[in-house]
């Protein structure tokens, strides 16, 4: 008979693994960017908001320029709306000059089945036009429904469906970490794991 409890969620990445993998993507970011003048970041919330402050910062240091850095709330796009019970709205901060004609990239924490970046490409469709849009995604777990793919990945982690995956920001939750449960093992706090 298997033993029926459930296992513990284990550290994939630490504090230190997420501060070393923003850094590397903010350079990627300026190589690809040419510069990253024309660059705008919008973090999906939660997460994603808080990894595109701290990309912007990182971008800062780099380029010695402020690049403009907002959230993009997708909520009212999501295709789940009426699957689950509601949602509180997040909120939507478009930084200064818009995204019009610029560089637009899109900051979350957990890329999976793609229809959140789906959703984000929608809101974005209502806002502006961009010149282009790219994806940063700390964690990519695969298992893709859509054809979206990021282009700076902090770390690819293959999972099976049963498995979970919660990505933890020192600002929201206490630390800093990426955690990889199962189903009935997952943390019983903060979101249901993407």
């Amino acid at each position: 008979m298997a033993d029926a409890r459930p296992v513990p969620a284990r550290p994939v990445l630490e504090a230190p693994d997420i501060a070393r993998v923003l850094t590397r993507i903010a350079h990627e970011i300026v190589e690809r960017a040419k510069g990253a003048d024309d660059v705008v970041l919008l973090g999906i919330p939660t997460r994603g908001v808080f990894l595109a402050r701290r990309l912007a910062d990182r971008l800062a240091d780099i380029t010695g320029r402020t690049v403009p850095v907002g959230s993009l709330d997708i909520t009212m796009y999501r295709d789940d709306l009426r699957l689950g019970p509601a949602r509180a709205l997040a909120r939507t901060d478009i930084p200064g000059d818009g995204v019009d004609g610029r560089l637009v990239v899109l900051v979350d924490d957990v890329l999976f089945s793609g229809r959140t970046i789906r959703a984000a490409l929608d809101a974005l469709g209502d806002i502006g036009r961009p010149r282009a849009v790219q994806l940063a995604v700390l964690v990519d777990r695969g298992h893709r429904e859509l054809p979206i793919r990021a282009d700076y990945v902090g770390k690819n982690l293959p999972t099976s469906l049963r498995e979970t995956v919660k990505v933890l920001v020192a600002e929201n939750d206490g630390r800093d970490a990426v955690l990889l449960g199962t189903r009935d093992g997952a943390p019983a706090d903060g979101p249901a794991g993407a």
